[in-house]
């Protein structure tokens, strides 16, 4: 259960369960840990950089909201998936985030 709330808030849950004594000691509840604050980070990231893009270019208001809303989507879709699957007690690595977040947390 430990797990599956580490991506309930990302960034705040991931450190209070990289803090938390009797979590920070378990492998699998730091590895979601880390994963879950480097998903906010890249979520993060993304939405600012798409914001700045579509800042930039003039006239692309409406197809901003479109594909702002349907990633927003489809990025809501994917952190419930994580949750899911860590509530599930499955390993479930992001591609180029997970071997980061398995390092990091000695998994």
């Amino acid at each position: 259960m430990a797990c599956a709330f580490c991506y309930l808030l990302t960034f705040i849950t991931g450190i209070l369960f990289l803090v938390i004594a009797p979590y920070n000691q378990s492998a699998r509840v730091r590895f979601h840990a880390w994963q879950a604050i480097l998903f906010g980070a890249a979520w993060f990231i993304f939405s600012i950089g798409l914001s700045v893009l579509f800042g930039i270019l003039p006239y692309m208001g409406m197809m901003y909201l479109m594909l702002r809303s349907l990633l927003g989507l489809a990025m809501f879709a994917f952190w419930l998936f994580l949750m899911y699957k860590a509530y599930q007690g499955e390993h479930f690595e992001i591609p180029v985030i997970g071997p980061f977040a398995r390092q990091q947390a000695k998994y």
